[in-house]
């Protein structure tokens, strides 16, 4: 655990995740070198600790921090990263009215990903993947009632982070709960600067809550039920992970 901030990160192996896509059928596999995945999301605590913002709709330290965009999470990283002295991972430049990665950015044509900096980012859906399913070929790594809250569990609200059993790598709320941010673009061809949700939120139901289920959403939208954990260390060797991007190696779809 880091010391300042109090996060609490995992030490994720490396390995190859395959992907898949229910929309267009395809699958591709992606390399992956180790990096760190914080244990639970961002807590509501911790995001006014460091923003000094509370912008979910339930309240509660422990609860997931909710109601916060793409770009709000990538500001987040940056914060983070610079409250314990490391180099931020995101450069923002220069938006319409002046402000690096303002509030109202629209696409994701703003931000750039500094691979060689050693602060807090978003993971890659397919490092996504590889640590929610930490070793495990099914759908997901236990029993669904016991591991997550959904709708058959979580009398639809939210519920405190690490409320249900971690997987094998000591991760919690990886399905359940929030929807995460990822880093990816979901399909540019055709979806422009959407973005990546994964793992499912409180008020899913049971086939929104799997390993391999890809979701996708504006980055400027806010939403009761998407939040998003930190990820820190190499992403060398996998590319970004988005569908067709570089550094993936197609594979049969499933």
């Amino acid at each position: 655990m880091e010391a300042d901030t109090q996060v609490e990160l995992v030490a994720i192996p490396p390995g190859r995740v395959t992907l898949s896509d229910r929309r267009t059928r395809r699958s591709w596999s992606v390399d992956l070198a180790p990096y760190r995945l914080a244990a639970h999301p961002v807590t509501q605590e911790l995001y006014a600790r460091i923003t000094g913002e509370r912008p979910s709709t339930a309240h509660g330290d422990r609860l997931p921090v909710e109601g916060v965009n793409w770009w709000d999470a990538v500001r987040f990283c940056n914060a983070l990263s610079r409250r314990e002295g490391r180099t931020p991972a995101y450069r923002l430049r220069a938006a319409p009215n002046g402000a690096a990665g303002h509030r109202g950015d629209e696409d994701d044509s703003g931000v750039e990903w500094d691979r060689d900096a050693d602060g807090y980012r978003l993971p890659t859906e397919a490092e996504w993947e590889h640590a929610c399913r930490a070793g495990t070929s099914g759908p997901r790594y236990g029993p669904l009632d016991e591991i997550a809250w959904y709708r058959g569990t979580s009398q639809e609200r939210l519920h405190e982070v690490g409320g249900r059993l971690p997987n094998a790598w000591g991760l919690y709320d990886m399905l359940g709960n929030v929807w995460d941010w990822c880093w990816d673009l979901y399909d540019p061809e055709v979806y422009g600067g959407y973005r990546v949700l994964r793992g499912g939120g409180w008020f899913d139901e049971h086939w929104s809550c799997r390993a391999a289920v890809r979701r996708r959403s504006h980055p400027a939208f806010r939403v009761d039920d998407v939040g998003f954990r930190v990820a820190r260390g190499s992403a060398a060797g996998g590319g970004d992970g988005t569908a067709g991007g570089c550094g993936t190696h197609p594979a049969p779809a499933g």
